[in-house]
């Protein structure tokens, strides 16, 4: 059964906050589900994680953001069990083109932009998210050892077929996004962004914008960073992907969390969180962006869902950008390796 028409899922209340994404219809404020099995340690136990869905459901959230990757095809799992009796009222989003495979024993990642990997990706994402349609269907990562055009033609044929209602790239530049909208409309990008991940504004932000897409904006509170809760990385777990990232080193976290009491000062203007701060901040750089921050916590996802109602002055949002920005940021996002499997544009200072 195909989900309801996109106009209806808004929660009571919503409708004044909707975004669009193509032919679909949001609340501003979506749920990465990355983090309830996936790459910050542990994962929490399924009964929380189980709950924090529903929870999201209750607040009015209706996009839900998970991929083939995320837990090796456990987040589909999980994604696609608890809200399946919800399925009609939400909008589902996933991700092929980077996905896990067994090598000698061991589950690996791998980056594999074939036609018939993306096909295969998506009949096994279909399969674990307990669903015949979905709804936003994106490309993870653009395999560079394939034409952006082949890999978007095997996914136009995925909504040809009806298994895909519409299609979105992850992480890549301004340039390949108009290649492959040439292919077949792109309704979104999901990329970093936020206020110490300012790389959409070189190009992709504009773009978007241009060839009617939204931004989607994945870790719009800086992996926490912008929370102003996480002090210390000392407590992160061994294997959190944080660990792997300059800008959480030492000595470049602290010189990063001396940017904070700017930020603090306009929330406490605008008397909301520092979350919520960054989060309106994001919301007003255009009616394009819909933020998709993840959280295993029910306070934080209220918090998140609430900062659609915060408004900022236009010399708030000015200070905000004045207090945290790529020229005060310190440490680059990601390692060289990992910087290389993408294809954003980036600042080089």
């Amino acid at each position: 059964m195909h989900p309801a028409a996109p106009d209806s899922r808004l929660a009571p209340g919503g409708a004044r906050l909707a975004r669009r994404i193509g032919p679909l219809c949001v609340a501003p404020i979506g749920l990465g589900c990355m983090n309830l099995s996936h790459a910050y340690g542990a994962p929490p136990p399924v009964e929380q994680a189980e709950r924090l869905l529903l929870q999201a459901v209750d607040a009015g959230v209706n996009l839900f953001d998970t991929a083939a990757l995320y837990g090796f095809g456990d987040n589909e799992t999980l994604v696609g069990r608890v809200l399946k009796p919800h399925r009609q009222q939400i909008t589902l989003a996933s991700k092929g083109g980077m996905a896990g495979q067994r090598q000698d024993g061991v589950m690996k990642r791998v980056i594999d932009g074939r036609p018939e990997a993306i096909q295969r990706n998506c009949e096994d994402s279909l399969r674990r998210l307990g669903t015949d349609v979905i709804d936003l269907y994106y490309l993870h990562r653009w395999d560079k050892r394939v034409p952006i055009e082949d890999s978007v033609g095997a996914m136009a044929r995925l909504v040809e077929a009806g298994k895909v209602r519409a299609l979105g790239l992850s992480e890549v530049s301004a340039a390949t996004l108009r290649r492959a909208h040439a292919v077949h409309p792109i309704a979104a990008v999901q990329t970093e962004y936020s206020l110490w991940t300012r790389n959409p504004e070189i190009a992709v932000l504009d773009a978007c914008r241009e060839i009617g897409a939204a931004l989607v904006a994945f870790s719009p509170l800086a992996r926490a960073f912008l929370t102003g809760k996480l002090l210390s990385i000392d407590a992160l777990d061994a294997k959190d992907l944080r660990r792997t990232m300059p800008r959480f080193a030492a000595p470049a976290y602290a010189a990063n969390l001396a940017l904070l009491p700017g930020m603090a000062a306009v929330a406490a203007e605008a008397d909301c969180s520092l979350a919520q701060a960054a989060l309106a901040w994001l919301l007003a750089r255009g009616a394009h962006v819909v933020p998709i921050p993840g959280t295993t916590q029910a306070a934080h996802l209220r918090e998140n869902v609430a900062a659609a109602e915060v408004s900022l002055s236009a010399d708030q949002l000015a200070r905000m950008d004045a207090a945290v920005n790529r020229f005060k940021v310190s440490g680059p996002r990601y390692s060289p390796a990992t910087q290389a499997e993408i294809d954003t544009e980036e600042f080089v200072d």
